[in-house]
């Protein structure tokens, strides 16, 4: 291991579940919500863990809302993963995989549970495939006008 290197944790992958929260934009394209990560600001869609007594699509959309202040339609089947490393408190690496499930907007709200914690941001598929850090995201978010065709 490399000086100042965090040890990943060994302990299994971990599976966390997204929401790809969209709309039609009025000329045709696609438009992607993006929010920020509470403690480092970076570009995300939201994402939780499994939550007991909803599907992994709810929970998606109930990270959508809390996270985002959206709420619409979701599918229940999923459009892909991506593998990320969550920090820990500790300092140590989880591997998590993330499904990801579409979330057609039909209502934005001006006041949500983590609202003073995040920013929101429409944007083109393709630049939002530019903001974030994860490869697999990109791939997904640059991909996505294509799977609504």
């Amino acid at each position: 291991m490399k000086p100042g290197q965090i040890p990943r944790n060994p302990a299994r992958r971990l599976s966390q579940y997204a929401a790809l929260p969209w709309r039609r934009c009025a000329e045709g394209g696609v438009e992607i919500l993006m929010i920020t990560s509470r403690e480092t600001r970076r570009w995300v869609i939201p994402k939780g863990w499994p939550m007991k007594d909803l599907k992994p699509h709810q929970a998606a959309a109930r990270e959508a809302w809390e996270e985002a202040g959206v709420e619409g339609r979701t599918r229940a089947r999923k459009i892909g993963v991506f593998d990320y490393d969550k920090r820990l408190s500790g300092g140590q690496l989880q591997p998590v995989r993330v499904e990801v499930y579409p979330l057609e907007v039909v209502e934005i709200h001006d006041a949500w549970p983590e609202a003073h914690q995040r920013e929101r941001r429409w944007m083109a598929s393709a630049e939002a495939a530019t903001q974030v850090d994860e490869p697999g995201l990109a791939r997904l978010l640059a991909a996505f006008p294509g799977k609504l065709a």
